[in-house]
């Protein structure tokens, strides 16, 4: 059986990403892999000692096996548990090796920036397990989210580790049964070469798209002030669609074509979006574009 990797900490926003990979799951199938990672100050573990570290393994796996119940209960899935020891980023990316999941579902713990400042630094945890993870990882940093998946957004640029995203965005949307909408951001005003080639281009990916018999649209957000204004152009456009609950993006930096590069901004998508994002490491993708 294939499995979805979640990690908890049981604070809400780990237990809000529990909850949306129960969807995915369901239609996969898949069962789901609970983990908590112990990672305790060393000046505590110096001071109590190795019965303290006992005593808290214990109670853990007690809350992690009731936790692990009644989600099985509530779902009908099959749901497991592991209970690791260590650094928390390094453990997620071990176990999911381990198990060979296909996916890690996760929440993101923002740090605020500034006080009062929504849109904060991604965790340390979060970024390092987008930069190092070999599966896709869902992470989920709003507290209400749509049950299922309606459409994905999938911002387009023109290169090649941008483009071969169309291909996993496709398997998830055939998953869910959902639409794609193909936009991308248009902020260079004095290449129209080069806005000619990425018109060129969505319209070839929104053509397989479709022949994959799958909705799509392709658009383009021209009302970009500059580079930097990008990714929260395109994430406010996909919050006024009202419809869309998934962003796709690629984890890895991008070379090459600097004016339309979208993926190269991950951790700036994972951390501003209120909409669940699916990252993809191009490295582990296997092929080349198809529309190279």
């Amino acid at each position: 059986m294939m499995q979805i990797l979640v990690p908890v900490d049981f604070e809400p926003q780990s237990l809000i990403a529990l909850e949306q990979s129960y969807n995915l799951a369901r239609l996969l199938p898949a069962g789901i892999v609970l983990l908590y990672v112990y990672d305790p100050p060393a000046g505590l573990r110096s001071l109590f000692g190795a019965s303290y570290d006992e005593e808290i393994l214990n109670k853990l796996e007690e809350r992690l096996a009731e936790l692990s119940a009644s989600v099985q209960a509530e779902t009908g899935l099959t749901v497991s548990s592991i209970l690791e020891t260590g650094t928390v980023y390094s453990k997620i990316l071990e176990t999911a090796d381990k198990i060979g999941a296909q996916f890690i579902i996760m929440g993101t713990h923002s740090q605020p920036e500034l006080p009062g400042n929504a849109a904060g630094v991604l965790g340390a945890n979060s970024s390092r397990v987008l930069r190092s993870t070999r599966c896709p990882v869902i992470t989920i940093n709003a507290r209400h989210h749509y049950d299922g998946c309606r459409n994905i957004l999938l911002p387009l640029d023109l290169t090649v580790e941008s483009r071969q995203k169309v291909t996993w965005a496709i398997r998830i949307a055939k998953v869910y049964g959902a639409g794609i909408r193909v936009v991308s951001g248009i902020w260079s005003k004095s290449d129209p070469a080069g806005h000619n080639r990425l018109r060129f281009l969505a319209g070839q990916v929104k053509e397989f798209i479709e022949e994959e018999g799958i909705r799509c649209t392709a658009e383009f957000v021209e009302e970009v002030e500059n580079e930097k204004a990008l990714i929260p152009t395109l994430l406010n456009y996909a919050e006024q669609q009202g419809d869309i609950d998934l962003v796709m993006i690629m984890t890895q930096q991008e070379a090459g074509v600097i004016q339309f590069f979208v993926g190269s901004r991950a951790q700036e998508f994972v951390r501003l979006s209120h909409i669940p994002v699916m990252s993809v490491a191009p490295k582990e993708l296997g092929f080349t574009s198809i529309f190279s």
